[in-house]
């Protein structure tokens, strides 16, 4: 037996859906926290559903966008164009899931099950500790010590720590 006690190598393709993993579930976190602290900080009567439908959106827009760019980016000459350009687009599946925290929530408050405020703070909360979630896994993979990853995951945080502060300003 080999005297290795590291763990074997990724296989080189799986590197760039990690990639999209960790990119989909860091952007999103981020980009459904500040869009729904900025939407929840509009001068009209609170409308968690109208929030929900934005972050959304916007979600799908966004993903839509960055995989129309990733296929252009690296379209194969053997490849349709539509094939590629699908197959980018829908390998943009984690920044949708990572919006559904905060969706869920602020339809939860248009169900009445608590204030839109309560629910923003809540999913702030849950998308914070999910950033750093984000950043511990990421650097495990990458097989990095604990110690390494923890801090990475602090870094992450930040982000989310970052939008609670500045919607915190805001009001």
């Amino acid at each position: 037996m080999s005297g290795s006690s590291s763990s074997p190598q990724r296989p080189a393709r799986r590197a760039e859906p990690l990639q999209r993993l960790l990119f989909g579930g860091v952007y999103g976190t981020v980009f459904a926290s500040a869009l729904a602290a900025a939407l929840e900080n509009d001068n009209g009567p609170p409308n968690p559903g109208y929030d929900a439908v934005w972050v959304l959106v916007a979600a799908l827009a966004a993903a839509a966008s960055h995989g129309y760019a990733h296929a252009l980016a690296h379209r194969v000459a053997h490849d349709p164009a539509v094939i590629s350009t699908l197959r980018s687009v829908l390998a943009e599946w984690p920044l949708m899931a990572a919006v559904i925290p905060t969706v869920a929530a602020l339809l939860s408050a248009q169900a009445g099950w608590w204030s839109e405020s309560s629910a923003l703070a809540s999913a702030l909360a849950v998308n914070t500790v999910a950033l750093f979630g984000w950043g511990l896994w990421a650097t495990r993979v990458a097989g990095r010590s604990w110690a390494a990853a923890c801090r990475a995951g602090g870094v992450d945080m930040l982000f989310g720590l970052f939008i609670i502060a500045a919607n915190a300003l805001s009001k």
